[in-house]
């Protein structure tokens, strides 16, 4: 039988690998690393207490998500994208959630509007104590949860993996005084036109409710060019 002493044995090495990874991950997405920059590994373990071996793994993973990219005779950097290739990957999330939207049987179900009602509490409760990460997973979590009322996985899971490509470009928006407002508000909106059977105005909305960050992510390309012609 393991003793309160076995059982307090401090982080395992998978949650210290969960930890940097989360801590790195954080720090891009919400904007504290910009586009582009060099992910240099001796600075970041030393910025996060970590192994080389650690941080080795959580830059393959963030790889993976697409939210570094790591080239040959570069190395890791914060994966960017070009005004076209915004607007490109833009046009496709769109056009998916523009169909999942019209798929959801309207009036929803009780429960939806009760899961998305309990979802948008959540997202307002971290919201109002500055949660970026929890304001991050319940504003995933709903929008999930709105389109897997389509009844198609497939399209469901097309819709998460764009989700996560524009990642870097709208997770900041998190932490926008102005973008959180209107993304609560857009929300109630959402759920209160579940109640009722107009599926293009839901659809609309839904589409509109990504343009604030895609229009900020263009903005912050455009600024960022501007001052590298300058330097």
């Amino acid at each position: 039988m393991a003793t309160d002493t076995d059982l307090d044995l401090g982080p395992t090495r998978r949650d210290e690998q969960a930890e940097v990874l989360r801590q790195l991950e954080e720090d891009i997405i919400f904007g504290l690393m910009a586009p582009g920059s060099r992910l240099v590994e001796d600075v970041l373990m030393a910025r996060y207490g970590a192994t080389r071996h650690f941080i080795r793994q959580a830059l393959v993973q963030l790889e993976r998500t697409g939210v570094v990219r790591r080239e040959k005779n570069v190395g890791a950097t914060v994966s960017s994208y070009s005004a076209e290739e915004v607007r490109q990957i833009y046009e496709v999330r769109e056009m998916l959630t523009r169909q999942a939207a019209l798929m959801i049987p309207l009036p929803a179900e009780p429960e939806l509007i009760d899961r998305l009602t309990e979802l948008q509490a959540r997202y307002c409760h971290y919201g109002d104590i500055g949660d970026l990460r929890l304001m991050h997973e319940t504003n995933d979590a709903f929008h999930i949860a709105l389109f897997a009322a389509c009844g198609n996985p497939y399209l469901v899971r097309s819709i998460q993996d764009y989700m996560g490509l524009t990642l870097p470009m709208r997770a900041k928006n998190l932490a926008d005084t102005e973008g959180l407002r209107i993304s609560r508000q857009q929300h109630d909106i959402m759920i209160a036109l579940l109640r009722g059977r107009d599926s293009w105005a839901l659809a609309q909305l839904c589409v509109d409710h990504m343009r604030f960050s895609k229009t900020d992510y263009l903005e912050r390309i455009v600024a960022g060019g501007s001052k590298a012609r300058r330097a």
